[in-house]
């Protein structure tokens, strides 16, 4: 079973493009697709499943309480709910295969599918973004018990990213969710479409990303083709930190992990890829290596083993040299 909770219109009975009410699905193993048919009535039955996928069968050793993860996916843009279905399922195999034992699940937010429909989804993704704070991460929050403790992570994907930043920012304009104590474990941008300048410390677009997250780790890749200046949706579009990474001045609680040498060494494995310097990221094993001890935190970030050089500037490790 795979677990979406989507904020897609409903349109001639199926999903559509256009920003809608908050559905919570539960799409079977074999569909193609999500439906309005996967809905689940009650929000709160859809939730506990969750928090139930969620437990690793291992208990924190100083309190005895359960422990779980949720990994929260939030997809691009350009991105239709079938191809938003297949990565979520990438990400689940690929984790899995590591020894990820939580729960991935999908934060579907309005997009096209089209390559030329920039703007509107960025419009789409602003309007919406907040949900993903609302609908999911204070309820999860919430919901930690002194029996159970669930740790919340994002891996956001081009424009998730943007939607992430201002979910995060619009929260804390807010009183009511302001007053509540949230705050995610591990985010990780991968090909992130917010520009590198947004993202130094003291700004005020990522201030809130930053004061509710222990780590965020940005995944750059300098041939990232989709994310180049060139690239004519995206005319006069300051640099983005999924193609030149987080500025000097980040905090130090922000790791960036140069991805380009690796790619460029394994290009090969990606040339059937439409966009391929975009998207490698949800095909390739070393990188579900290293993104799964980035979730679990049990390693430092210089330790990693799929990393090589400092904190300063890490980068992914060529296959050979990888343990």
């Amino acid at each position: 079973m795979d677990y979406v909770f989507t904020v897609r219109s409903i349109k001639d009975g199926k999903f559509a493009n256009e920003p809608g009410a908050s559905y919570f699905l539960e799409v079977p193993s074999r569909a193609k697709d999500t439906h309005p048919k996967h809905r689940v009535e009650k929000k709160a039955d859809w939730v506990a499943k969750v928090i139930e996928e969620a437990k690793t069968g291992e208990k924190n050793p100083d309190t005895g309480a359960e422990l779980g993860d949720i990994l929260v996916y939030v997809h691009g843009f350009n991105t239709p709910t079938r191809t938003m279905l297949e990565r979520l399922r990438l990400l689940k195999k690929g984790l899995a295969k590591q020894g990820f034992k939580g729960v991935v699940i999908s934060f579907d937010w309005p997009s096209a599918n089209s390559a030329l429909n920039y703007l509107e989804d960025r419009s789409d993704a602003k309007q919406t973004a907040r949900r993903l704070v609302d609908e999911g991460i204070s309820t999860f929050a919430a919901l930690q018990t002194p029996d159970c403790e669930i740790n919340v992570h994002i891996l956001a994907h081009s424009m998730g990213a943007f939607v992430v930043r201002e979910a995060f920012d619009d929260a804390d304009d807010r009183p009511k969710i302001a007053s509540v104590s949230w705050s995610v474990s591990q985010v990780l941008f991968i090909g992130a479409d917010v520009s590198a300048g947004s993202m130094a410390e003291g700004n005020s677009k990522s201030s809130s990303l930053y004061r509710h997250t222990v780590r965020l780790t940005n995944y750059y890749n300098p041939f990232d083709g989709v994310l180049s200046l060139s690239n004519v949706k995206r005319i006069g579009v300051a640099p983005r930190v999924g193609r030149v990474g987080l500025p000097d001045d980040r905090p130090a609680k922000a790791v960036n992990v140069n991805t380009g040498a690796y790619f460029s060494a394994n290009r090969d494995k990606f040339e059937d890829l439409n966009f391929a310097g975009h998207i490698w990221y949800f095909y390739d094993e070393t990188f579900m290596r290293d993104a799964y001890h980035t979730i679990k935190g049990q390693i430092d970030r210089n330790a990693i083993p799929t990393r090589a050089g400092f904190s300063d500037e890490l980068e992914l490790q060529l296959i050979e040299n990888n343990v």
